[in-house]
């Protein structure tokens, strides 16, 4: 059925990619992809890529007290030191990274794409000089989104605004849908 999570199927777990390894990545990837084209390590080159994020320059309690104080549903946000070992797109290899484990306590609560604006929005406010977005619009490919997130706005009020449009589309795809 439309709307069950793969875990209900009694299918095996096939990987869609190397860098999702477990089925509680696929769930957080939508978010935590947002800001893998900036200067942090979103996990890829350890054990639990897309649910840790860090850099070397990030002080891993300020930013998951940071996140934890946004009450964002379906996650809550550990401090966590990691190094990024080989592999493709992995920024800070071989460094010691300061970040925070995002631990899924609610997948049905769990907005993923407004996960990933909370993330570019703490990292854009507690490391302004440090944090680098510039190559974030090539992922979000919404750049109203993107100035948002510049301008500082608030994550849920960006996320609000594309409410609209996604219940419009939600709506126009009805139609063609296989199976409900």
């Amino acid at each position: 059925m439309r709307g069950d999570w793969w875990d209900s199927t009694g299918l095996p777990w096939v990987a869609p990619s190397p860098a999702l390894q477990n089925f509680k990545q696929t769930i957080l990837y939508p978010g935590v992809a947002l800001v893998e084209g900036t200067n942090v390590s979103v996990g890829r080159g350890t054990p639990t890529p897309f649910e840790v994020v860090g850099a070397p320059w990030i002080k891993a309690r300020e930013l998951a007290d940071a996140l934890n104080r946004r009450e964002i549903s379906g996650v809550r946000f550990v401090p966590v030191s990691f190094t990024p070992g080989e592999g493709p797109y992995v920024p800070y290899k071989g460094e010691l990274c300061q970040g925070v484990n995002i631990v899924l306590t609610d997948r049905n609560a769990l907005d993923a794409p407004e996960l990933g604006i909370e993330l570019a929005t703490a990292l854009r406010r507690l490391y302004p000089q440090d944090f680098k977005s510039d190559k974030m619009p090539l992922i979000l490919e919404n750049d109203a989104v993107y100035q948002a997130i510049v301008a500082g706005q608030d994550p849920r009020r960006i996320a609000d605004d594309w409410r609209d449009d996604l219940e419009h589309f939600l709506q126009q795809r009805e139609p063609y849908l296989l199976y409900h």
